[in-house]
């Protein structure tokens, strides 16, 4: 009998060591917050100590590791918890708040600016993979903004303006400002309004319109209100009374982009169900009224609509035809909605434009003006003036030789009209 117990199993092969510089470190953001406070602190109100601090730092911790507590230490003077509250360490010999902070900063743009410069933009330039974690942190700091002072969430709109002038974040950061209970307590308006005044000092509306039309929020804009008070007025009301008339007339604008762009969605159902004119007259007429739409901006919207409502043929007899027949069954259209001389120029402006863009009607011009006259669209005078002074540089010397003819003949017509007159008068 056998009384030997079997041996146990063993591993075999190499057993691998791991470097101890290979190790996965414990994530640990308390000791990272204890020593970044500690520096920021002793540091004090020197900037450009907090600088330097900063970026010697930046070679012994892992910033990129601890990049969302960095963030919110620098901001709020500790690590947030969700809602905006700092995390309180548990044990009280410790320092969890530093001093150094944007929340410590004086409400003031000049001083703002200041700790952004020598600290956000120093820190990201050096170490440039910050940048990209800064977008994410903003987008997460605005969601909190309800849980901070009015102060502070003045100091925060002024540095997300300063970020957004300097092409640090882009601007759908924006987008936590729409959030429900933001903007039903007025918080996200008030915000808004401190940020945009903050950017306006070192953009123009141009530059701004951009920067939120690359992030998709320039129609968005209506939305930081409740669902209730989402009207023109309101929006004025509030933005004018900051000094912020820029900004209203860019509103104003895309809303009536928006109500051209209705327009002339409805008015193709029109013509392509072959609605009477009346019926089109009297809800253009509606539409004019109702958003104050002036007459120059629905004649060029006409153009634009009547004649995308055709196919063109490209040879010249049969276009021709075309064009003719098109716009004598739409000129009592036209003339309804060119009862002013601003009217007229726009409307030949802008079939000047429309000629040169399609060179397959650019031996048309003449012939349309002449159509227009002639059914009463276009008067003489008008026509003589944008031949004299107001035509557009685009096709000028093919468009003026085609004309010059009909311009001469509509002088001379002219100068027989006065002189009859005066004939008239004398008898």
């Amino acid at each position: 009998m056998n009384n030997q117990r079997p041996k146990k199993p063993t591993l075999t092969g190499q057993r691998i060591k791991v470097r101890k510089r290979d190790e996965k470190e414990k994530y640990d953001p308390s000791g990272f917050r204890d020593a970044i406070v500690q520096g920021l602190n002793a540091a004090g109100t020197d900037l450009a100590q907090v600088a330097k601090f900063l970026d010697t730092q930046g070679h012994k911790l892992d910033y990129r590791r601890y990049a969302e507590p960095l963030f919110d230490i620098l901001i709020a003077g500790g690590i947030l918890a969700p809602g905006g509250t700092l995390v309180e360490d548990g044990d009280k010999t410790k320092v969890s708040r530093s001093d150094v902070s944007l929340f410590a900063q004086e409400e003031n743009v000049a001083s703002i600016r200041k700790y952004s410069h020598e600290v956000f933009i120093k820190v990201t330039r050096r170490y440039k993979y910050l940048e990209r974690l800064l977008e994410d942190e903003m987008k997460k700091i605005l969601m909190f903004l309800k849980g901070f002072t009015e102060s502070d969430r003045n100091k925060l709109a002024m540095l997300t303006g300063i970020f957004l002038s300097a092409g640090l974040i882009p601007a759908n950061c924006l987008a936590s400002l729409f959030q429900e209970h933001l903007v039903k307590e007025g918080i996200s308006v008030e915000f808004a309004i401190v940020l945009f005044r903050t950017w306006f000092l070192d953009k123009d509306i141009n530059s701004i319109a951009a920067t939120l039309r690359k992030a998709e929020l320039e129609k968005k804009l209506m939305h930081i209100f409740p669902a209730n008070k989402r009207t023109d007025e309101n929006f004025a009301l509030h933005f004018e009374a900051a000094g912020l008339e820029s900004l209203v007339n860019y509103q104003k604008a895309l809303q009536q982009a928006g109500i051209k762009n209705e327009m002339v969605s409805e008015l193709k159902e029109y013509i392509e169900n072959e609605r009477p004119l009346k019926e089109m007259e009297a809800y253009i007429s509606e539409t004019m009224l109702k958003h104050n739409i002036p007459e120059p901006e629905v004649a060029k919207l006409l153009w634009k609509t009547i004649m995308a409502a055709q196919e063109w043929s490209k040879k010249d007899d049969q276009i021709t035809e075309q064009v003719t027949k098109h716009l004598k069954m739409y000129a009592p259209l036209f003339e309804a909605f060119t009862t002013k001389a601003t009217s007229e120029i726009s409307l030949i402006l802008k079939i000047q434009e429309y000629c040169f863009d399609n060179m397959y009607l650019m031996k048309m011009f003449c012939k349309i003006l002449m159509i227009f006259y002639q059914l009463d669209v276009l008067s003489e005078q008008v026509i003589v003036k944008w031949y004299d002074e107001l035509h557009l540089p685009k096709g000028k010397s093919i468009f003026i030789k085609q004309t010059t003819k009909m311009v001469e003949w509509l002088k001379n017509a002219e100068e027989e009209d006065s002189e009859e007159e005066s004939d008239e008068e004398e008898k």
